[in-house]
């Protein structure tokens, strides 16, 4: 079984300790010295931080050793494959770069080619507007003269036609007076009967 522990008792027990070990009054002695709780404290602050600090200039000695063995044992790496390389491409970069004036040059001859091809032919166009708008109008021109000279031909035929179509009618009836003449002389003659 459990014992049963008495609360207040170690209350009490405790409120004891915190007197005797943490009042103004109370004194420790360490070899011959005595201390407060204060004073102890205060110690131990400035000893850890001793402590502390001498860690970390240990630390940092220990962080300059070794940098200065691997300065000291530092070998500069043989780049002349590097460089080897770099003058290959410096070759290559040479050939693309002359392509690209090249090619340059070429598609700015092919430019202006287009140009001067582009010119003429809108030139050729215009000419052939041109003359396309004269020889529309010259047709058009052409086209009312022989209208004018039709109607001028038909209004001449029409007075022709109907000039003889009069002349046609006062003829048949010329012919037709003298044919009623002729049957009226013929039926008044004596001796038909």
């Amino acid at each position: 079984m459990t014992e049963k522990v008495d609360v207040n008792k170690k209350v009490d027990e405790l409120e004891a300790a915190a007197k005797k070990y943490a009042s103004k009054d109370t004194v420790i002695s360490i070899g011959g010295y005595e201390f407060t709780p204060a004073k102890l404290m205060i110690a131990f602050t400035v000893v850890s931080s001793i402590l502390g600090g001498l860690y970390g200039v240990f630390e940092t000695y220990k962080d300059y050793m070794g940098m200065k063995r691997k300065i000291a044992e530092y070998v500069t790496p043989d780049l002349t494959e590097m460089y080897e390389k770099l003058a290959v491409t410096d070759k290559k970069m040479d050939g693309i770069e002359k392509s690209v004036m090249q090619a340059t040059d070429y598609t700015n001859n092919i430019k202006n080619d287009l140009k001067s091809d582009i010119r003429r032919l809108e030139n050729v166009v215009e000419n052939v507007e041109r003359s396309s708008k004269q020889s529309q109008r010259e047709t058009e021109n052409s086209i009312k003269e022989v209208q004018r000279d039709v109607r001028t031909t038909v209004k001449e035929i029409d007075t022709k036609v109907n000039s003889s179509v009069r002349d046609i009618e006062r003829a048949q009836k010329q012919l037709e007076k003298d044919v009623d003449a002729k049957i009226k002389k013929s039926l008044d003659n004596p001796l038909n009967n």
